[in-house]
């Protein structure tokens, strides 16, 4: 079995979008991706998302709000940020650029692929 490509959708409150994300993720292409969220200043998970994806056929009513911090050291393949408060706070380096398409999630040469580490 091939190993899934780890992506992390990343915002301030992970409270909405990444979370949505993060099970879209999930249930589109959890074949190919374990998917993570989180955020620079995690708050509580928006009612209003839960009800949106409840209406969409995916509980997302046990998720957590997790901080960017309670990750550790995990790389990842992908790191999407998802405002732009994220976008400056991301404590990720990004990959050599061109290694990835734009049109498709998927590498254009795994081998070439770089693990996004988080700065020192």
């Amino acid at each position: 079995m091939t190993e899934k490509l780890k992506i992390l959708f990343l915002c301030t409150g992970n409270s909405c979008r990444s979370q949505m994300a993060e099970a879209w993720t999930d249930k589109l292409k959890g074949d190919q991706f374990e998917a993570y969220s989180a955020g620079v200043a995690p708050k509580p998970i928006d009612p209003r998302a839960v009800t949106a994806m409840a209406e969409a056929g995916i509980d997302v009513s046990r998720q957590k709000s997790k901080d960017i911090d309670s990750l550790g050291n995990m790389e990842f393949e992908y790191v999407v940020t998802l405002c732009d408060n994220a976008k400056e706070s991301c404590p990720f380096s990004r990959p050599e650029p061109g290694c990835c398409t734009g049109d498709s999630m998927i590498p254009q040469d795994s081998r070439k692929m770089q693990r996004m580490k988080r700065r020192p």
